[in-house]
């Protein structure tokens, strides 16, 4: 049963990869468009985090301890 299920698992991986990696009519891949897209990506997470830290790391709070 161990060497079906890795089989399987196996198979399943190799198609992803192979699927992720095909190249289209234009000559380009899942994995192509993934790189391009992500420093843009990482910027916006960037920005995401600046703005939860402006948002909760405010001191106008009352509520917020004052450590010595």
């Amino acid at each position: 049963m161990g060497l079906l299920k890795t089989a399987l698992i196996g198979a399943a991986v190799y198609g992803a990869i192979k699927y992720v990696t095909k190249k289209d009519v234009n000559g380009r891949s899942i994995v192509d468009d993934l790189q391009d897209k992500a420093p843009e990506w990482a910027d916006k997470a960037k920005r995401f985090k600046e703005d939860l830290e402006y948002k909760y790391k405010r001191t106008d709070d009352p509520y917020v301890d004052i450590k010595p």
